[in-house]
């Protein structure tokens, strides 16, 4: 799954991002990434490991709902049904 996200843009800034991605690896667990910066600038990645896929989903809405909350917007969204997870 993975979702893209972004706050809307300012007259001299450039706007904010945030990705979420959830992959599973190979030994079947699962990996939470956590992608965010300024559009063209510098970015932050942060790891997570889940040995459970309902954790890791469970996790997956949870940073997606936390960014939302902050007023970021989904710009794009894969391997859900809707960005919302409704």
């Amino acid at each position: 799954m993975r979702i893209y996200l972004q706050t809307v843009p300012g007259a001299a800034e450039a706007p904010r991002y945030v990705q979420i991605v959830l992959e599973q690896d190979l030994l079947g667990g699962w990996t939470l990434y956590r992608e965010s910066g300024v559009q063209g600038g510098r970015a932050t990645l942060k790891r997570d490991q889940y040995l459970e896929r309902d954790d890791a989903i469970a996790a997956f809405e949870k940073a997606r709902d936390a960014q939302i909350k902050r007023g970021f917007r989904v710009m794009f969204s894969q391997g859900m049904d809707s960005p919302y997870g409704r």
